[in-house]
């Protein structure tokens, strides 16, 4: 008998568990986390997130598709998700790409983008529902405001939304770029930075850092080697890493592939941590020729993340120096395609859990914004003029006559 009533009371506090917290592996509840639970908050491993992903593209194969566009140097596959009306077919819609963990120790990129992919299933085939039960439906969207005026924020998003986007936009999501580094744990590390690709010169730092291993202006660490870090991104045992060559990794390689297969407009590349959005150029303060509409964007999804919005110009004549390699500076510099990074968080991986869905529903009304904004790319760029541009190439101009100056 007692063992019996054991029993019962263990399965009890299971379910009282399972309904205040999720486990690993299992779908989002649709309200916020207990922010009074002392459970930490675990983080899908790659397995679990592939097993998650094999079971909803089963369950929603009318509007995702699950695809490897590569292989990892340890044998893991690279997944794609695709969230499309009409998936299977390349459709003439405009595309918008989400990437997660280029860094494996970055585990809020990831989790953030399984998150998206879970609320936009799970909304698109829903009739609008009245969540906060006050007689109305969708009046306050995930964009970070208090549209009802309730005292709330984003409590009843908008399923009509979700179903616009899905059947305008071709989603693309990878949301672990590096499933080898969020695997690899030891003593010292809960996911690794680089990807595990062993390298010359390395003993137990291998590996090299994907976001400096695009090929975008690799000549100019020849050129200002101390501007651009040369003496830690060429020494194999750096965090930073850049590689022997550009896309010398699987994973920067099948990114590329996979872009270059593909009509895409805006790109998102997820990180941890810091709270604020950057965007091109990542290795000069030149402007870009789509200055005022990387700036309409990058303000409008820091209105909802309440990010910070680095502009980062404003220098009459450009100057050399900072990060080479990035995805960002690719995906602009050879692919034009507008591309932000987005730094999640305060802190690297924080397990509180009302702090992760937080972030997390916070970033499904960024992504939206973004899916939104896409149709029109190819207008906005007409319209949206770039007044710093003409100051910009003038002094350019001048400058390159001088001898003094080598274009960004």
């Amino acid at each position: 008998m007692k063992e019996k009533t054991l029993s019962i009371l263990l399965a009890v506090i299971l379910i009282l568990i399972s309904t205040i917290y999720p486990v690993m592996g299992t779908s989002y509840p649709n309200q916020h986390f207990n922010s009074t639970s002392m459970i930490p908050h675990q983080y899908f491993t790659y397995f679990e997130m592939a097993d998650l992903l094999h079971t909803l593209q089963e369950n929603y194969s009318d509007i995702m598709l699950l695809e490897s566009i590569g292989t990892t140097y340890e044998g893991r596959n690279i997944w794609m998700v695709k969230l499309s009306d009409n998936v299977n077919e390349d459709e003439d819609e405009l595309g918008v790409l989400l990437m997660g963990a280029h860094h494996g120790n970055e585990k809020p990129s990831f989790e953030a983008l399984i998150f998206f992919i879970q609320h936009m299933l799970k909304n698109y085939g829903k009739e609008n529902t009245d969540d906060d039960e006050d007689g109305q439906i969708n009046e306050d969207l995930i964009d970070g405001l208090d549209n009802d005026g309730d005292g709330l924020v984003d409590e009843d998003p908008s399923e009509d939304r979700v179903r616009n986007v899905i059947d305008n936009t071709q989603i693309f999501l990878i949301p672990m770029v590096n499933p080898d580094g969020v695997e690899y744990t030891d003593n010292r590390n809960d996911g690794w930075r680089k990807n595990r690709a062993p390298k010359e010169g390395q003993t137990g730092n291998i590996g090299v850092d994907l976001n400096r291993n695009y090929a975008y202006k690799w000549e100019l660490y020849d050129i200002f080697p101390a501007l651009y870090g040369d003496l830690w991104t060429s020494n194999p045992e750096s965090w930073n890493y850049r590689g022997e060559y550009p896309f010398s990794e699987n994973e920067t390689t099948a990114v590329k592939n996979f872009v270059e297969s593909e009509d895409i407009n805006i790109s998102l590349s997820y990180h941890s941590y810091g709270e604020f959005i950057i965007y091109p150029w990542m290795h000069t303060s030149q402007y870009t020729p789509d200055e005022n509409l990387f700036i309409s964007i990058g303000e409008g999804m820091a209105s909802i993340s309440k990010y910070d919005f680095n502009k980062g110009k404003g220098t009459l004549i450009p100057w050399p120096g900072g990060t080479i390699g990035t995805s960002e500076n690719w995906l602009y510099g050879e692919r034009n395609i507008l591309s932000f990074t987005i730094e999640l968080c305060k802190t690297r991986a924080p397990t509180n859990p009302s702090v992760v869905y937080e972030y997390c529903l916070a970033h499904v009304g960024v992504n939206l914004y973004v899916c939104e904004r896409t149709p029109d790319i190819q207008v906005d760029k007409k319209i949206v003029t770039n007044s710093h541009l003409y100051v910009s190439l003038h002094l350019l101009s001048m400058l390159q006559n001088t001898g003094l100056y080598l274009p960004g």
